[in-house]
């Protein structure tokens, strides 16, 4: 247990980051990562070092993330915002096209999804993204290109080539 506390020392802030990157929302971030890290100390024996324990946490931490998006929300009235209706809907729309980014990105075949991710939401650079990896930096950032090039077109609604 010892080396799990470590781990959680160590991999903390990274996970709250790229929490806080893919919500929008402090609160939640460290919300969601209080129950990352807890999934990870149930799920800790069977972790097999396949990769590096920051793109497990991550990727446990988007899985919360999307199962936190597919729940239905209820709102009272103290917390119904505010707007004039045409803001309202503006902000309904943005929210609608950020969830339907997140949606397609997750569609995105492998590794274009996870470097995509860890690049725009983990906010690791190209040479860490390469060494999680196992591949030069020009490997991470062609892949990153090829990706974000992907989720442009299939947010436009054409076909993905790859």
């Amino acid at each position: 247990m010892e080396a799990f506390e470590k781990m959680c020392h160590q991999e903390y802030e990274t996970v709250r980051k790229f929490l806080l990157r893919l919500s929008g929302s402090a609160e939640l971030a460290e919300e969601l990562t209080q129950e990352t890290f807890y999934q990870a100390m149930r799920k800790w024996k069977t972790f097999r070092s396949q990769c590096a324990v920051s793109t497990w946490l991550c990727g446990i931490a988007k899985n919360l993330f999307y199962t936190y998006c597919r729940r239905p929300k209820s709102v009272s009235i103290d917390e119904a915002p505010e707007k004039s209706g045409e803001d309202f809907v503006d902000t309904l729309l943005d929210k609608e096209q950020r969830l339907r980014a997140h949606r397609l990105l997750h569609s995105l075949p492998e590794p274009y999804k996870e470097v995509v991710t860890l690049r725009t939401f983990g906010e690791l650079s190209h040479q860490e993204i390469g060494a999680l990896f196992g591949k030069p930096e020009r490997w991470a950032r062609v892949t990153y290109y090829r990706g974000r090039q992907m989720l442009v077109r299939l947010m436009k609604g054409e076909e993905c080539d790859e």
